[in-house]
């Protein structure tokens, strides 16, 4: 199902894009997880609106 006659369909080509997306994206969010800056607002005392 997988061969270059797949990828070369309309149906191929979504799934490639699909998959290069979730790749993309899990990059992405495992980097932000990792360098992730600590709070500064936490350092402030904090007051609430009635």
């Amino acid at each position: 199902m997988y061969d270059r006659n797949f990828f070369r369909t309309q149906l191929g080509q979504a799934s490639l894009a699909s998959f290069l997306a979730m790749a993309i994206f899990a990059v992405f969010s495992s980097n932000l997880a990792m360098s992730a800056p600590a709070p500064s607002i936490a350092y402030y005392d904090q007051v609430e609106i009635a």
